[in-house]
């Protein structure tokens, strides 16, 4: 790797859609040495910026400059099933020719295949176990791993080729608790450059410098999440009181304008009256009314000048006040009362091996947090009790109306609009409703008629949220499965916001420890081939399956 300074530079970036829909107008970036965490809001063009610098998207206008090479760690993996994991890595024709020379075969090409490198498989074995891989054999295919083995594989490929800029774009949305946890422990001990895109605010709170990338511009700040949140308070109860005391300078004006106006028209009427009494010769009084009038301009002028500037401060105090569009959620009254029977679990056995041994039942308005390594069968136990799939042995009964939010989000039919989805779910509900509903979900006017198919991530959640939502009867034992997945910030404190006032069961598979903590979660239960209750700290710590 080289020894010289790596950086990226945007200069006068422009970027647009083919559709015309513009993200970037003159846009500029420059990035130095040390782990920037770049934030926004859905939308906000973050994973579009990561592919223009890693060129797989080309600018409209303008410029990407990077020193040094270019890894990057898409969002949307997807891996060739029958790679194997020495060509993910990117070491298979240096291992082939390693082997061949071990073997006898002296040819040339051999030795220029390896180089330098001749502990290829060494640096490899090492990279897998520092990500948790070590039982993972080079000669394995990509089809035999899970899909958070599969992240985390191609993490240890860019490791393996040290590139001066590393790019990671959600690198934590698939990966289970001990997965993440290796892979924070890779990211704090990474030298150069490297841009990570995430709303994991534990990888975030690893970084050196926060990105904001808000209104196509990027603000700045020192230090990781955590200390951004504190200065964004300072500077946001800041521009509270500047708004503050924009309106009351804005009333002042107003005062001063309207009291400037009253001493016109009093001077105008005194003026007249002189005039008509002919107390000075008509000359004199015609030569003061012209002064008082000229005077009396410039005082009113002047005032309007004053108004219009304290107009204009308030415009920029108000500017500076972050009011973002949120996601608006309103449970409805879905109240559980303490001991009553929500979910009884009998002698189940899943499908692909996991199980629940004897009786296990959930009373009372409980919140359960579910995890476990990735292909532990999370997801099958929740599709189970949902009654999406049929157990091998046992029974699983749900006492009260439940509700299911898939992580594939396969609840929308992609054909139909967002409006004719949620009316699947609520056939008794009036489209006006159905559309007043979907106004606290941010889809209003022509978005609500947008088709499902169309839809990002973010708002694909926002749309299946708002279906089960409205949905007859109301749930009084709500399931979710990695809901943060494709929320911004934003989006996830309001839904956390929102379930802290649910009153019915809550059952959520998650991989994001923040978000289980804000939420008032009472029991924890890893699933590793059996469920079994584990503690906080041991959620915390990733736990590795048995």
């Amino acid at each position: 790797m080289s020894t010289a300074p790596t950086h990226i530079t945007c200069s006068s970036l422009t970027f647009a859609w083919p559709d015309g829909t513009g993200v970037f107008d003159d846009f500029h970036l420059a990035v130095g040495p040390g782990r920037t965490g770049l934030i926004g809001l859905n939308g906000s063009g973050k994973s579009t910026l990561l592919k223009l610098i890693a060129t797989e998207l080309a600018p409209t206008e303008g410029s990407v400059r990077t020193t040094g090479e270019v890894g990057c760690l898409a969002q949307h993996l997807v891996l060739d099933t029958a790679l194997r994991v020495d060509e993910v890595l990117g070491i298979a024709r240096t291992r082939a020719a390693l082997h061949a020379i071990e073997a006898g075969d002296a040819s040339e090409e051999h030795f220029t295949a390896v180089g330098d490198d001749w502990d290829v498989e060494e640096r490899a074995r090492a990279t897998l176990d520092q990500l948790g891989l070590g039982h993972i054999g080079l000669e394995r295919t990509i089809g035999e791993v899970s899909g958070g083995e599969g992240v985390l594989l191609r993490l240890a490929a860019l490791l393996l080729a040290r590139p001066g800029v590393l790019l990671l774009d959600e690198p934590t949305n698939n990966l289970d608790l001990y997965a993440r946890r290796r892979l924070y422990e890779a990211v704090a001990s990474w030298s150069g450059v490297m841009v990570v895109v995430s709303h994991d605010r534990e990888l975030l709170d690893l970084v050196d410098q926060i990105a904001d990338l808000r209104d196509g511009e990027v603000r700045w700040y020192g230090g990781n999440f955590s200390a951004y949140e504190e200065a964004l308070a300072v500077e946001q109860d800041a521009a509270e009181r500047m708004v503050r005391v924009a309106e009351s300078d804005l009333r002042k004006q107003k005062r001063d304008l309207a009291e400037a106006h009253m001493k016109l028209a009093r001077r105008k009427r005194f003026g007249q009256k002189s005039y008509d009494n002919q107390r000075v010769p008509k000359i004199i009084a015609n030569a003061r009314k012209a002064e008082s009038q000229v005077s009396a301009g410039k005082h009113r002028i002047l005032h309007e000048e004053k108004l219009a500037e304290a107009r204009e401060r308030l415009d920029e105090a108000v500017d500076a006040v972050r009011d973002d569009d949120e996601i608006r959620i309103e449970l409805p009254f879905t109240t559980v009362h303490p001991g009553q029977g929500v979910l009884r679990l009998s002698e189940l056995r899943l499908r692909y091996g996991a199980e629940v041994k004897g009786e296990f039942e959930i009373r009372g308005p409980e919140r359960i947090a579910l995890v476990g390594r990735n292909g532990a069968g999370k997801t099958t136990l929740l599709r189970t009790i949902a009654g999406e799939l049929e157990p091998l042995a046992g029974e699983a009964v749900a006492e009260v109306p439940l509700r299911f939010l898939p992580q594939r989000l396969d609840v929308l039919d992609d054909e139909l609009s967002v409006v004719e989805n949620v009316a699947r779910f609520a056939p008794e509900a009036t489209n006006n409703r159905i559309r007043a509903r979907l106004a606290r979900f941010l889809f209003r006017g022509a978005r609500a008629d947008q088709p499902a198919g169309t839809l990002s991530g973010g708002e694909r959640f926002r749309a299946a949220l708002a279906a089960l939502l409205l949905a007859d009867p109301a749930p009084q034992l709500l399931m979710l499965d990695e809901p943060t997945n494709n929320l911004d910030m934003a989006s996830v404190r309001k839904l956390t916001a929102a379930l802290e006032s649910y009153e019915g069961s809550l059952i959520v598979a998650s991989h994001d420890v923040p978000f289980l903590e804000s939420i008032g979660i009472t029991r924890r239960l890893l699933l590793d081939g059996e469920l079994r209750e584990i503690t906080a700290d041991e959620v915390r710590e990733g736990v590795p399956a048995r």
